[in-house]
């Protein structure tokens, strides 16, 4: 991929030290690892360099620890569901640089792999001090980043050691920036761009980047409210950021400007309060909706009109959900909408690329997560990303590509 180095440049690494950088920020639950998504994410590139006889030392940060040790935040307690994914036993280093990580890396054979402590524990992460990272890269012959979920922040570890040290891109990383770059670098015309939540306070800046990357801006969940309010839909009851109106208006003149045509829903479905499958249910014209009466969710007529969308775009990407989809039946619109983006993915005519917290639980449970091209569990980096912002520790990798 353009501008950045991948591991099939690294040429022969028997021997020398690879200073990985992962995200094995994971939930915890009785002293075990409850989700291993993303030690699974990193597990290619850790063993891929582990068996071309790499010393492979794995840095992360683990919880807030801001700056000091902190004995719940060791990594030493996610030691054993890192070793769990890898099938490898990992030496656990209470250090991240100094002579203790080098006493390690001499007791380490060739293949094998070190956890180092929470990199957080330390102020110099968080301030991307450059003595920091210096002692760190000191103990390593080369950097690879592969934690996307993490380049967001210009910290140590994630942007400092990219220019101390030859870095490339580990495979999870790798993966991910070819995925973005389909989705909105180079895409393939038309666009599509499903933004829900739900509140436009917080995508704001998503919107306004995508007007002008996008053919067609569709917005749901609490979020459509405040656009429907900003044309003089009267939503009754429903999450609604009113004083965000004006906001809204701007962001569709904008989108008009830029030939970018934004859908929002024209049937509904409401009920009086906000409960499992209420008595009060019913699907009507977004004109319809009473004064005591919440929107919930898209309506079927509304989900059918962006189906048909989809059909005519070649390239879709999708950050948060079209209702309620935690509380059944405000699931139904997602559900739908997501596997018809399957459904023309598997029809190779669709590149679809989803992200974002709430929106991998919406299409796990719409039952298409693996389904579609691409799903980030990035979060944060990902929602920046489609701000259009500069993200500090892949900027770091490009700079060294």
């Amino acid at each position: 991929m353009a501008g950045f180095r991948t591991l099939d440049s690294l040429g022969d690494v028997a021997g020398k030290v690879a200073l990985v950088r992962v995200d094995f920020n994971v939930p915890m639950a009785d002293g075990a690892v409850t989700d291993t998504t993303r030690i699974k994410a990193s597990a290619p590139t850790i063993l891929e360099l582990a068996d071309a006889g790499a010393k492979v030392l794995l840095l992360t940060h683990f919880g807030r620890p801001k700056g000091q040790r902190n004995s719940t935040m060791s990594t030493s307690i996610i030691l054993d569901g890192v070793q769990d994914v890898l099938g490898r036993e990992v030496m656990f280093i209470p250090e991240v640089e100094g002579p203790v990580v080098a006493q390690a890396i001499g007791i380490l054979r060739p293949g094998d792999i070190g956890l180092l402590e929470n990199t957080r524990f330390w102020p110099g992460e968080e301030k991307n001090d450059p003595a920091f990272a210096q002692g760190i890269a000191a103990n390593g012959d080369f950097y690879v980043n592969d934690a996307f979920s993490a380049s967001h922040r210009a910290h140590a570890t994630t942007e400092g050691l990219a220019h101390l040290l030859p870095a490339f891109t580990g495979r999870a990383m790798q993966a991910e920036l070819e995925a973005l770059d389909k989705a909105l670098g180079n895409p393939q015309q038309p666009v599509a761009a499903v933004v829900g939540g739900a509140k436009v306070s917080t995508k704001l800046a998503v919107l306004e980047h995508l007007v002008s990357k996008v053919q067609h801006l569709i917005i749901g969940g609490g979020m459509a409210n405040t656009f429907l309010a900003a044309r003089g839909v009267d939503v009754g009851k429903s999450l609604c950021e009113h004083d965000l109106t004006a906001k809204a208006e701007a962001i569709m003149d904008a989108a008009e400007a830029a030939h970018c045509t934004v859908h929002l829903p024209y049937d509904v479905v409401v009920a009086k309060e906000f409960a499992a499958n209420p008595p009060s249910l019913r699907t009507c014209n977004v004109h319809e909706v009473a004064a005591d009466e919440i929107i919930l969710d898209l309506g079927p007529q509304a989900v059918e009109a962006l189906a048909d969308v989809l059909k005519t775009c070649r390239t879709l990407v999708w950050n948060g959900p079209l209702g309620a989809f935690e509380t059944p039946p405000f699931d139904q619109a997602t559900v739908a909408l997501a596997k018809t983006a399957a459904a023309l993915t598997g029809e190779g005519s669709l590149v679809s690329v989803a992200g974002g917290g709430d929106t991998v639980a919406a299409l796990n449970h719409a039952g298409v997560k693996d389904e579609l091209t691409y799903v980030s569990t990035a979060g944060g980096a990902f929602l920046e990303w489609m701000e259009g912002r500069e993200l500090p520790g892949v900027a770091a990798l490009i700079q060294q590509g």
